[in-house]
């Protein structure tokens, strides 16, 4: 099934990112029955895409759809000033865009969490020092934290991240707060807390399952996010965007549903997982982090079978996988692991 292509590609190098079947197509080959991708955390069963006004496609979006936006966003985060939150094509950008924003810090990222936080402030210049715990950080003025943490749903406590914000704050600092899957847990969030020295950032398109639609928002102080805004420029997100997130936001039943859905499918994925011997480490209900003693080799022969899930090159031991969208793919994948532990893997 592997691939002929003729262009260069590195078939022993792990993937980046999640969600890339064209890699993986090079990689693996094209599956007869096509991919059962696995490979994300993003929702598998999405939020209702609403009409929108053809005019939403034909002008340039204006203020009001976005203050719109941000309306919304303030009432399902339970952050009170709309205006100190910032509507972006993705959270990926304002990752992108922070660094680049701030003069040379030490910055210190718990981890190991999202690699593009460690690749984003490293290729802006500033001396980054990866620690395991908060009890680490030491005398960084910036600090990220992924809460929950992707890939392994570690959790810090709450009151310990305002301490560090507020000592951050009184040296002109800055904790950037990485909550790209708390809707599964809103609760964690400390969105609601967001100024000066905490910046928060809140994924759309995982828990909405609408990863396409590139939306995502900075909840901080005020200057902060008037710079931010005026970097991005203006009509920096889609009309169709700005509307189908403002319905979405506000839609509280489809959210509460869905957070029961997922707990539901995330226990119905952990079954598989332990009939096949294997030990979830962590993670949340959008994805399982799994211990497998040869998690890579695991990772190619799940692939030769159309079966697309992460893998990590900080460790030969970890396979994070969402969840399968129906029991048909629970099956496949059930059968898949069965097959392996019936080779010796």
């Amino acid at each position: 099934m592997r691939s002929t292509a003729s262009f260069p590609f590195d078939s022993f190098a792990l993937p980046t990112h999640g969600g890339d079947l064209l890699s993986a197509e090079l990689r693996f080959g094209k599956p007869p029955q096509g991919w059962l991708d696995l490979s994300t955390g993003i929702n598998p069963f999405p939020y209702p895409v609403p009409e929108t006004e053809p005019r939403l496609w034909h002008r340039l979006p204006d203020a009001d759809l976005e203050a719109a936006l941000r309306e919304a966003a303030a009432e399902a985060y339970g952050f009170a000033n709309p205006e100190q939150i910032v509507c972006a094509p993705g959270t990926q950008s304002l990752i992108q865009m922070l660094p680049r924003l701030r003069p040379y810090s030490n910055v210190a990222i718990v981890g190991p969490t999202y690699g593009e936080h460690t690749t984003c402030w490293s290729n802006a210049g500033h001396q980054v020092m990866p620690c395991e715990t908060l009890n680490r950080i030491g005398d960084a003025e910036v600090v990220v934290v992924v809460n929950p943490n992707n890939p392994d749903g570690r959790v810090h406590d709450a009151q310990h991240l305002m301490d560090i914000a507020e000592q951050l704050a009184a040296k002109g600092g800055l904790l950037v707060l990485d909550e790209a899957f708390c809707d599964v847990t809103p609760d964690l969030s400390l969105g609601s807390q967001a100024g000066p020295g905490l910046l928060v950032l809140r994924s759309f398109g995982k828990f909405y399952g609408l990863a396409g639609l590139r939306l995502g928002f900075a909840l901080c102080e005020p200057f902060l996010a008037r710079l931010l805004r005026q970097v991005l420029g203006p009509w920096c997100v889609s009309g169709p965007a700005l509307e189908i997130g403002r319905q979405a936001l506000l839609d509280s039943d489809w959210a509460d549903a869905m957070r029961v859905k997922l707990r539901e499918e995330a226990g119905l994925l952990d079954e598989v997982l332990s009939a096949a011997g294997f030990t979830v480490a962590g993670g949340t209900t959008l994805f399982r982090l799994v211990n497998a003693p040869r998690a890579w080799a695991l990772y190619e022969f799940l692939g030769q079978r159309g079966i697309l899930v992460r893998p990590f090159t900080a460790s030969p031991r970890w396979l994070r996988l969402g969840l399968p969208p129906d029991a048909a793919a629970r099956n496949r994948l059930a059968a898949a692991l069965a097959e392996w532990n019936g080779q010796g893997g």
